[in-house]
């Protein structure tokens, strides 16, 4: 799909955010994903969006069946600095400062599939914001 047509299937999104105001952009879904926690009783929902202006979209929705929480994150990455915006605060940090900061959160050891998980999650940075 050419860069034209990308464009050409956008369309306008509102996503709601509890933490800050809603975010509103021109965008397509770009992927998504979902689980299931047993022993919390808790779904969560993943949605990465990219925008006609190359920012990236990512919304998470958890739910446990009575109580329901949505984050929206906007982001922009522009060489090496990724801006992050959550509706309320407007943060710029390092790429690579972001991807160790993931890496900590996520408890992501020096494995050889924590290092394929990075490596997949900046491909998909930069991917989606060619």
């Amino acid at each position: 799909m050419s860069n034209e047509q990308a464009k050409a299937v956008m369309e306008e999104i509102t996503l709601l955010n509890d933490v800050g105001a809603d975010i509103t952009f021109r965008g397509r879904l770009y992927s998504e994903s979902s689980y299931y926690d047993e022993e919390t009783g808790v779904m969560t929902r993943q949605r990465l969006y990219v925008t006609d202006q190359n920012q990236q979209v990512y919304s998470i929705v958890t739910s446990d069946g009575v109580n329901k929480d949505r984050r929206v994150y906007l982001l922009q990455v522009d060489g090496e600095m990724c801006r992050i915006n959550n509706g309320l605060f407007d943060v710029t940090v390092q790429l690579d400062l972001l991807m160790t900061a993931v890496k900590g959160l996520c408890g992501l050891d020096g494995s050889g599939r924590s290092e394929e998980f990075l490596q997949s999650l900046e491909q998909t940075l930069k991917a989606v914001n060619q």
